[in-house]
């Protein structure tokens, strides 16, 4: 058996984004040279997250509206974490959206369902962050 570990850096010029992080993982899956296996995306920030979804404007926009519902940025005041920074709606964030996704490696390619592409989302942007990709196989 085979591993392939790589490194994503990220930089967003906003607090919140979400960005598809599909073909960097495909990069990576060529790089590996594995045909068989399992490939792991995890974010290495306790603010950001990796995730499988639908890559359509409307609903990113939907998962803003959501998630600012469940955990506002603002007040500040109103989370005991907001001690000595303001990011716990963040944290909050990050625990919905989930830390990682394993996908199937088939011939050689991710082995998706229809329109799954995976994503990297920032919920307290503005400096840069990584996302781990593992990559076990034959």
């Amino acid at each position: 058996m085979k591993s392939y570990r790589k490194v994503l850096a990220f930089e967003t010029k906003n607090r919140r984004e979400f960005i598809n992080i599909t073909p960097y993982v495909n990069e990576a899956l060529r790089e590996s040279g594995i045909k068989e296996g399992l490939v792991l995306c995890n974010a290495m920030h306790i603010t950001a997250s990796v995730f499988i979804n639908d890559d359509e404007s409307g609903l990113h926009h939907d998962f803003e509206v959501f998630l600012e519902r469940l955990a506002p940025e603002k007040p500040h005041s109103q989370y005991r974490h907001n001690t000595y920074e303001d990011n716990a709606d963040a944290h909050m964030k990050r625990q919905i959206m989930g830390r990682e996704v394993v996908v199937a490696v088939t011939d050689g390619k991710l082995d998706f369902g229809p329109w799954e592409q995976i994503f990297y989302g920032e919920f307290d942007g503005k400096r840069v962050k990584r996302v781990l990709i593992k990559i076990i196989g034959e």
